[in-house]
């Protein structure tokens, strides 16, 4: 997972950032537009709505560091659906989507 912002306001929600996701076997991306400033809640419920209820199983969730991804909150997703939390550093090409 990772953040694209800094995008320009469009729609009538504003969305100025995208959630960028990419899954891994199939490396098929999914771009999820939201706002620069979400929050944790708000980002793991969207990925919640978005992703995770099309998804019948997954193990592994890989992510920058971006303290959204990071918190107690996260932590305790990948506890609940019992998934491994793998970090790479920001910008790394080998990680990126």
């Amino acid at each position: 997972m990772e953040w694209m912002a800094a995008l320009s306001p469009e729609g009538d929600r504003g969305y100025n950032a995208c959630l960028v996701l990419a899954e891994r076997y199939r490396n098929t991306p999914v771009l999820i537009p939201c706002h620069k400033d979400e929050k944790a809640m708000a980002t793991a419920m969207i990925i919640w709505i978005q992703v995770i209820i099309h998804i019948v199983s997954f193990q592994n969730i890989m992510s920058d560091r971006d303290t959204k991804f990071i918190s107690a909150l996260w932590t305790n997703i990948h506890n609940i659906f019992g998934t491994e939390q793998s970090l790479s550093t920001a910008y790394h090409p080998h990680f990126d989507g």
